[in-house]
């Protein structure tokens, strides 16, 4: 027994927090856009923070429960309801055998996590659930989610972590409504036009039609360096900031290659990946330049406040 997928909805997947150490080998990390969120949505319901939940991009699925389960919804509001009521967000529900979980238009954000108590009975490969798409491996059969797709629930919980009512502290989680996202300079950052680095942090871009689970591109003002360099690939990360020929920048979202052969301008920081990945195309993004001490504190704050809920949740639910 488990859930039953009555409309697919724009994009949704199965995504954990990553197919970690593998990267030599050539495949990619991918996992949850917002893993803040996933995080937290675990956390809600009494999972380890890894666990795998069904992430919703834009235009959210219909989902029918045919066992009663403990979730938590986290991440971008795409207004979820249930049975055509709205649906609390950020805690910990209840949803009753034979109800549908369904989603509207976005409020905020573009991306939200159905985080189910005891996880999902799909296998690992590779150590993890999570989706790649072009690979084909992981989660559902290694695709995005269809009509009449059953997920499996590895247990069903009873209502024991509903606790009364309270909602998480707005501070937990960054505001994902701002436009602006910290980066820390590139490798190649010194090899731009001083012109184009006060562009860099000092206009909007805006996100392109061409923006997916891989990366953004964005349009602005050109970014140009000071002569044409030749490049070895070098490694990438979540949030690596490259910019191609065309001067137009490249931001790499949580299915980025291994390895890039542009330069790489900035990296946005840890704490600000919850921003980046809630954007969607059409909206605009100013990047602030900031120290890698800044970064690592606002890295440590955020960690703080996660081991902070832990504490609070273990103590509020007798231990999780």
């Amino acid at each position: 027994m488990g859930i039953r997928v009555l409309k697919s909805g724009l994009l949704t997947t199965i995504q954990d927090t990553g197919r970690h150490g593998y990267r030599r080998q050539g495949i990619i990390v991918s996992g949850a856009m917002d893993s803040l969120a996933l995080r937290i949505g675990n956390m809600l319901v009494g999972n380890n923070e890894d666990e795998a939940a069904i992430e919703c991009s834009v235009l959210g699925p219909s989902l029918y429960f045919e066992e009663s389960t403990l979730i938590a919804i986290t991440g971008g509001d795409l207004s979820a309801s249930v049975d055509g009521r709205p649906l609390a967000t950020w805690r910990p529900v209840l949803v009753q055998k034979g109800a549908t979980l369904s989603f509207g238009k976005p409020n905020s954000g573009c991306r939200a996590y159905v985080c189910i108590s005891g996880g999902l009975n799909l296998p690992k490969i590779l150590s993890s659930r999570s989706t790649y798409l072009k690979a084909r491996i992981g989660g559902w059969q290694g695709r995005a989610l269809q009509v009449g797709d059953c997920l499996p629930f590895r247990s069903t919980a009873g209502p024991t972590l509903q606790g009364g009512n309270w909602s998480l502290h707005h501070g937990i989680y960054p505001d994902i409504t701002t436009e602006t996202v910290r980066v820390t300079e590139g490798p190649e950052y010194s090899l731009f036009r001083t012109e184009s680095l006060s562009v860099f942090t000092s206009r909007r871009f805006q996100i392109s039609s061409l923006a997916d689970r891989m990366g953004y591109r964005m349009w602005g003002e050109k970014l140009l360096l000071n002569r044409h360099t030749d490049m070895l690939s070098e490694a990438v990360a979540f949030g690596t900031i490259q910019v191609p020929p065309d001067g137009d920048p490249i931001i790499l979202m949580a299915d980025h290659q291994t390895t890039g052969g542009y330069p790489r301008i900035a990296q946005v920081i840890t704490a600000d990946q919850s921003i980046l990945a809630q954007k969607q195309s059409g909206q605009f993004i100013l990047f602030k330049m900031v120290s890698l001490a800044e970064a690592h504190a606002a890295l440590k704050d955020t960690e703080g406040k996660l081991r902070q809920l832990r504490q609070t949740l273990s103590f509020k639910f007798g231990g999780l």
